[in-house]
């Protein structure tokens, strides 16, 4: 009889103690959406990365933070915070980013990796920039120091889920002329840079930022035409913490290459990392990373006036890949002239040159298995260029996550906005709800649903808010039951007669987890 109950008492407790588990471990939010065999609630936690901007004495860079109002609805009274801190910079002893100990294409450790070769300049200052106190209304600040630092920031509670930052600089003059825009990012371990150059018209510098209280390793490889570049030196660099490197990539190797990818690997820790590309007829902007390497891709938002498109893809696997190209148009999928498969050799960089592909029409590159059982995952960007002569500017167009549950873009004005949007899939449209966030300065948020057909793009003016005033940020929300839909927003600034411009991809925000659900089974508790 006693052994009897304390068998049963010893079986509410162990009860207890399981379902006391579960309710610490669930994420606040209280009810959320069913997910399978879990319930998708609202990401507690969401940590971004902004490289520096520029060193230009004639640049001005806007930071525009935002999180979607309602994105953590439920969620406890805890109302979160949100900002970014400044970030130390790895320099060489020297003064020359990226060059190793014995100079350009050096051995051993690239500059900031060599402990006895770097130092660590702190942050000119650690004032927060752009601190989120509410969700619904962006909060925007400038700075044109040419000292800018990276930013390191995090965003707790109920700002977390699609907690966004854009960084828009305008540098007026040399060779550095133009808009350059980023979507701050997510640290990562491994990233893929399809399209970058270490030629001697292009200046391509890789910032790792390092969020984390312990130094980061990094390997950085390039890849070619014919496979990895002759004389690569870029392993073993270390990132200290909450510090960031910018390494100029033509100081990795002794081959200079028009066209190549970088793949980016964090062995120890967790780095953000983009590229910063200035060529020296065509301007400056971002090079984000790809999505990660998938057997079809979509690159979204080519604008329709762009005199210029360059193709830039691999195959980093063990295969090589055979794909159908395809132009996703306002009235449907097109093959580009001349180009209707394209072959990938494994671990090589293969180029294509569009020029004008898109003919005064928006459209988005798909690029999907051409038969076959053979399906290799791909990275691709796109170079795109606007203009003529020495009025050209450039900008990327990385292959994107689609938009799942919701993507945002902030900093955007009442006026040089465009969202693009593409249903790569024949026969499944989508649709769309785009949401208008009320203004930095004050407005009304608007909200307007657009139809994309399947196998087209949709190019529109977005919609703004009502008496709006400063900037506000577009969201992006698929409808239950819609097909598969991509995005990206185009920024235009015009300087001089210069058709400055930027483009940014808009993934999915991933600002929610399922979390799967716990319940009780008393067989875990017997022999």
């Amino acid at each position: 009889m006693k052994r009897t109950m304390m068998s049963l008492i010893g079986v509410a407790v162990a009860l207890a103690a399981v379902s006391g588990v579960a309710a610490v471990a669930a994420p606040d939010g209280g009810t959320g959406e069913k997910a399978g065999t879990g319930t998708r609630l609202p990401v507690q936690r969401s940590a971004l990365l902004c490289p520096a901007p520029t060193s230009s004495e004639v640049g001005e860079t806007a930071y525009t933070a935002f999180a979607p109002k309602g994105a953590a609805a439920g969620a406890d009274t805890k109302k979160g915070t949100a900002q970014l801190l400044p970030a130390g910079t790895v320099k060489d002893a020297g003064g020359d980013q990226g060059k190793g100990k014995n100079g350009k294409g050096g051995k051993g450790k690239t500059g900031g990796a060599d402990a006895a070769g770097s130092q660590v300049l702190p942050p000119p200052d650690t004032k927060p920039v752009v601190p989120l106190r509410q969700a619904g209304t962006p909060v925007t600040t400038t700075t044109d120091r040419p000292d800018a630092p990276a930013l390191v920031g995090s965003a707790d509670g109920t700002l977390a889920p699609g907690w966004t930052v854009q960084q828009t600089t305008a540098v007026a003059a040399g060779s550095g002329r133009g808009l350059l825009g980023l979507g701050c990012t997510a640290p990562d371990t491994t990233f893929w840079f399809p399209g970058v150059s270490t030629a001697t018209d292009r200046q391509d510098y890789v910032h790792l930022t390092n969020p984390d209280p312990v130094p980061a390793v990094v390997d950085l490889e390039l890849l070619g035409k014919d496979g990895s570049l002759a004389g690569s030196a870029g392993e073993d660099l270390t990132v200290p913490p909450h510090t960031t490197v910018p390494v100029l990539l033509s100081t990795l190797t002794t081959a200079p290459t028009t066209n190549a990818s970088l793949h980016v690997v964090a062995r120890e820790g967790r780095v953000g990392a983009a590229v910063q590309a200035t060529d020296s007829k065509l301007g400056s902007d971002w090079l984000p990373a790809a999505a990660d390497p998938s057997p079809s891709v979509v690159l979204p938002g080519i604008p329709k006036d762009a005199t210029s498109v360059r193709l830039v893809a691999l195959a980093p696997g063990q295969a090589d890949a055979d794909l159908k190209v395809q132009l996703a148009t306002p009235t449907g999928l097109i093959t580009p002239a001349g180009l209707e498969t394209l072959h990938l050799k494994s671990g090589m960089t293969t180029a294509v040159d569009l020029k004008d592909v898109t003919k005064g029409e928006a459209g988005s590159l798909v690029l999907t298995p051409s038969g076959g059982d053979a399906k290799a995952p791909v990275a691709a960007a796109l170079r795109v260029t606007r203009g003529k002569g020495d009025k050209q500017e450039m900008a990327f167009i990385p292959a994107t996550r689609p938009v799942e549950k919701r993507a945002t873009a902030a900093d955007n004005g009442a006026k040089g906005s465009t969202l693009s949007l593409v249903a790569p899939e024949k026969g499944k449209e989508a649709k769309v709800k785009v949401t208008a966030s009320a203004g930095s300065g004050g407005g009304t948020p608007v909200t307007k649903t657009y139809t994309v057909k399947g196998g087209t793009t949709l190019d529109v003016a977005p919609p703004r808010p009502q008496g709006l005033k400063g900037s506000y940020a577009l969201t992006v929300e698929p409808e239950p039951g819609s097909g598969p839909v991509y995005a990206a927003r185009m920024l235009e600034r015009p300087q001089g007669g210069v058709p400055a411009f930027t483009v940014q991809t808009l993934p999915d925000d991933r600002g929610s987890v399922v979390v799967p659900t716990a319940g009780q089974k008393l067989s875990v508790l017997t022999d």
